[in-house]
């Protein structure tokens, strides 16, 4: 059985400090996909360079984004990177020899990500999340998660064993910025699920998350970078349920607990407001 060919797929916008790293650690798959969201920086002429195949398209969400970029892709093996993202020299080679002859075992593989923290690097020795990236499309979808959209297997996974590097959160302001809009874009995705008990919610899973993060992850291996990104965890998982609140909030009252006179509601309650 010959080598399995391998396609590379990644969406961009606005990557130019991160892409050449990216592409540098995968150039030696049979084909890179880029889809670009109209970056106004040289992502795209970086991608040129590494010879990747190109295409330009507004952006229409994480999962509808990344379809697109899997469907330009002409091999039966894929490899969704974030443009952020980059390949150890031990996980390239474990690809490769995956690869080889006698072909993959599993329909898809799990990768542990070692993320970049502010000033440092994860301690190896914290415990890393795993993500689905490496697949065979013919039996892959992307979901419809509105922010962490990510592939899906029908059929066996397993997990590689080396580390993918993330270098999306070189700072704390970047980092809040981020979570920020993640917590705003899955309210959407919260409120088609009913929720109750939001309050006891917004209480209580910060600090147990915090716990989750820096003891039973061991983020305390990282020093007070791990710390500073455990705190901000639990604050992001505050974040969602505390608009989520708002949300429900705005909705039930408009207007009619803000005094007269007062500026309009953001956009999405203005028509209630006006008939409340």
């Amino acid at each position: 059985m010959a080598d399995k060919q391998l396609s590379v797929f990644v969406t961009t916008y606005n990557n130019g400090r991160t892409l050449s790293a990216c592409l540098e650690s995968v150039k030696w798959a049979d084909e890179i996909v880029v889809l670009d969201s109209f970056s106004a920086d040289d992502t795209l002429a970086i991608a040129h360079r590494y010879g990747a195949r190109t295409a330009q398209h507004a952006f229409m969400g994480y999962g509808p984004q990344k379809r697109m970029a899997l469907a330009a892709t002409t091999h039966d093996w894929v490899l969704l990177l974030d443009a952020d993202e980059v390949l150890s020299p031990a996980l390239q080679a474990e690809i490769c020899q995956l690869l080889g002859r006698g072909g993959p075992a599993a329909d898809g593989y799990e990768i542990p990500r070692q993320e970049q923290l502010f000033w440092r690097m994860y301690s190896a020795a914290t415990r890393m999340n795993y993500y689905l990236r490496l697949f065979d499309k013919r039996k892959g979808i992307i979901d419809d998660m509105p922010v962490h959209a990510a592939p899906k297997v029908r059929g066996s996974v397993a997990r590689l064993k080396s580390p993918l590097y993330h270098y999306g959160e070189t700072d704390v302001h970047t980092k809040i910025e981020k979570i920020n809009a993640y917590s705003t874009g899955l309210v959407a995705d919260k409120i088609g699920k009913n929720r109750w008990g939001i309050g006891l919610i917004m209480i209580c899973y910060p600090p147990l998350f915090f716990i989750r993060s820096y003891l039973f992850k061991r983020n305390f291996l990282n020093g007070w970078a791990g710390f500073i990104n455990s705190v901000i965890a639990a604050f992001y998982v505050f974040l969602k349920y505390a608009k989520l609140y708002e949300h429900h909030q705005f909705a039930k009252y408009g207007r009619r607990l803000l005094p007269d006179g007062a500026p309009p509601l953001p956009g999405e309650y203005q028509a209630r407001a006006t008939d409340t």
